[in-house]
């Protein structure tokens, strides 16, 4: 009768005890629990919410479904970072092997795309050999060899998460925070970090569309990471355009190495440098966040980020300087002058994955050479005829005026947005 219990008393709005939750995720796990019992329990989750000590219960009894990874005692400060995604976030890329020469050990777990966001793993893909599927002992040596990994989780790690996951997408309970946070946080603390920063995004092209609801999903997993002992940080930043000008798999790596190289889009750039400075104020590296972003700087300036890169790369069997080329480029000009007011961004994304970009099925393959290259931004004034974009496609004509459409353009002005729209401590929670 224990399930009954429990969800009766979750649909009551009746706060759990930390024993129940475990056993029922213990029970869920082993297959004791069916997925119905299970579908019951999210929804009353889903529509009574849950309290940050239930939350973190949650989170810990899907961590404890599987294993957690195993550092030897000297591999030094162990620091993560999980975006919520959107269109054109390639800062993973960027960011692990930065956070590595700045002497962090970075076991970054990934995953594909979801929806109309690209996924980190899709995009390392386009690299020819580049493995995704390291073991948890491959994880671990190269970490402690190189000070960086970007590959995907294994079975062992948060199989709970695993299950739930799916039955949360065909039982509409994917937009709950306690539920969004447990799963988030049980994959990231599977990995035994002692750092996480958190990039959670609002706008047209992310899964939060307001600030306040990103605020809300920001501070959930901020205070269930301190709660759990780990140093987390969040920063809630702007989706209402695609981050750089690089939205699609082989075009996106090519921009990460930009960066790498100290070039790159300003937004880009300066997201990278500010997560890794955030990273090194919480691991006790730096004294400020200017302090951070100098020594960030620093090494993607002088080329050492770049050559950490590279040797994660072949580390993975990854040959980048063999990287495909982008398909036909193919120029989508403005009809009409004015300012660049708004972008739907999401738009964007779900044209690059009818393209091929991306996954609307789990079998479905993806064409790691589509995508698109945005010219404008919002407050830009543009001219009749001038390209907005450029789309890398075998088919534009099925493509160009949902593109055009996606960027919107009147008479009035507009200031583009800061990017970074607020900060969420642990120490300020």
């Amino acid at each position: 009768m224990l399930p009954v219990r429990i969800i009766a008393r979750k649909r009551d709005g009746l706060e759990l005890s930390d024993a129940q939750i475990a056993q029922f995720m213990n029970d869920y796990a082993s297959g004791r629990i069916p997925d119905y019992q299970m579908a019951a329990f999210a929804m009353a989750v889903c529509i009574n919410g849950m309290s940050v000590s239930e939350t973190a219960a949650l989170t810990q009894a899907m961590l404890e479904s599987g294993i957690r990874l195993n550092w030897p005692a000297d591999s030094g400060i162990r620091a993560d970072k999980h975006s919520t995604g959107g269109v054109g976030d390639k800062i993973s890329l960027p960011l692990a092997p930065l956070l590595a020469v700045c002497g962090l050990q970075v076991p970054m777990l990934s995953g594909r795309g979801l929806g109309a966001t690209g996924g980190t793993l899709d995009k390392l893909e386009s690299i020819p050999g580049f493995r995704t599927d390291l073991s948890t002992d491959e994880i671990i040596r190269q970490v402690v060899d190189l000070g960086c990994v970007i590959t995907g989780t294994t079975e062992q790690l948060a199989p709970a998460d695993r299950r739930l996951y799916a039955l949360r997408d065909v039982t509409a309970t994917v937009p709950s925070i306690p539920l969004i946070t447990a799963s988030i946080m049980s994959k990231k603390l599977a990995e035994s970090p002692d750092v996480l920063v958190l990039d959670v995004k609002f706008g047209s092209g992310a899964f939060m569309k307001t600030i306040d609801q990103a605020r809300e999903l920001a501070g959930s997993l901020v205070r269930t990471g301190v709660q759990m002992g780990v140093r987390t940080t969040a920063l809630v930043t702007a989706m209402n355009q695609p981050l750089g000008h690089a939205c699609g798999n082989v075009l996106e790596v090519s921009e990460a190495m930009d960066v790498l190289r100290g070039a790159g889009p300003p937004d880009v750039r300066d997201l990278t440098l500010r997560l890794a400075a955030e990273a090194l104020l919480a691991a006790g590296i730096t004294t400020d966040l200017s302090e951070g972003c100098r020594r960030a700087a620093k090494h993607l300036e002088d080329g050492s980020a770049e050559e950490r890169f590279l040797a994660m790369a072949a580390a993975q069997n990854g040959r980048p300087d063999c990287l495909p080329p982008p398909a036909p480029a193919h120029d989508v000009p403005a009809l009409r002058s004015g300012i660049v007011t708004a972008v739907d961004t999401e738009a964007i994304g779900w044209a690059i994955v009818a393209m091929g970009g991306g996954r609307r099925l789990a079998t479905d393959r993806i064409d790691p050479a589509v995508g698109v290259n945005m010219h404008v931004r919002i407050g830009d004034a543009v001219e009749a005829g001038q390209p907005l974009l450029t789309q890398h496609t075998r088919h534009p004509e099925q493509f160009v005026d949902v593109l055009r459409r996606s960027i919107m353009i009147s008479d009035d002005d507009a200031a583009p947005e800061p990017l970074i729209a607020d900060r969420i401590c642990g120490d300020d929670l």
